[in-house]
């Protein structure tokens, strides 16, 4: 195993301590609402300060991208390693006590996601990548779902709180997949979307106006376990574009087809 990748894994159960910690009184966590339906708690952030930690003590001179505190101050176009971190994706649903939220550390080495941790720490599910080295999960190697009808497939997707317009697009967008698909689904963690992809537990997903902590981990292991990755046209644009769709090839294509018209 890389040993940056090593690092990355000890950093997401380190953030893990502090957030099952924490799911054991979910009256004590403090909230904050940082705009419409986009909330933050005290957890996100002290488990992302417990990431960043064990990261900036490995590598002094890496740059981050992370969801709470942003962008450090050595991250530029220049910078040739940066950590993509999400220390809690799904944080509506850990408000409420619903079992699907995940720790998510991904490593760009000039712009080329290298290494990602997906961590769900309530089923300890270690889902981890390396470019050019396959994906895994608890050790175990993955691969997407060798599916090739979309009827038959399972699908995941996501909304992003936003205007009306965008709930209507959401919503004729469902309409078309849940019809010509086996059923979609909308757990509310985008990186454990993708990396249920990457393991077979879902055939595709797609959702719009993500992030980059979002989704690079989880494009990576796609990617890697055998799967495509791309924009609602299948470009390849997607991590920082944020509009993106995942699948095992075949399911891929028919998907791109029926998104396009929503790119």
């Amino acid at each position: 195993m890389h040993p940056m990748l090593n690092t990355a894994i000890k950093a997401a159960r380190r953030a893990a301590t502090v957030i099952n910690r924490a799911s054991f009184d979910l009256d004590r966590v403090i909230v904050t609402e940082k705009n419409h339906k986009d909330f933050v708690t005290d957890v996100d952030q002290a488990a992302e300060q417990e990431i960043i930690g064990v990261l900036s003590k490995a590598y002094p001179d890496h740059a981050f991208l992370a969801e709470e505190s942003g962008a450090s101050k050595n991250n530029h176009d220049e910078a040739e390693y940066c950590w993509i971190i999400d220390p809690l994706d799904g944080t509506t649903n850990f408000m409420h006590g619903f079992p699907q939220y995940c720790i998510s550390i991904a490593l760009a080495q000039r712009g080329v996601i290298t290494q990602g941790v997906i961590y769900d720490p309530v089923r300890n599910d270690l889902f981890t990548a390396t470019k050019g080295a396959g994906a895994y999960l608890n050790e175990k190697r993955i691969r997407v779902t060798k599916l090739d009808r979309i009827a038959n497939a399972l699908l995941s997707t996501g909304y992003q709180a936003g205007n009306a317009k965008a709930l209507d697009e959401y919503l004729k967008m469902y309409g078309i997949m849940a019809e010509r698909s086996h059923g979609v689904r909308r757990p509310g963690s985008a990186a454990l979307d993708l990396a249920y992809v990457a393991s077979g537990r879902l055939d595709g997903f797609y959702e719009k106006g993500l992030k980059p902590w979002d989704i690079a981990a989880g494009a990576l292991m796609v990617t890697e376990a055998g799967g495509i990755v791309g924009e609602f046209s299948g470009e390849s644009d997607y991590l920082y574009k944020g509009d993106i769709i995942a699948a095992s090839p075949k399911i891929f294509g028919q998907m791109v087809g029926l998104l396009t018209p929503f790119a």
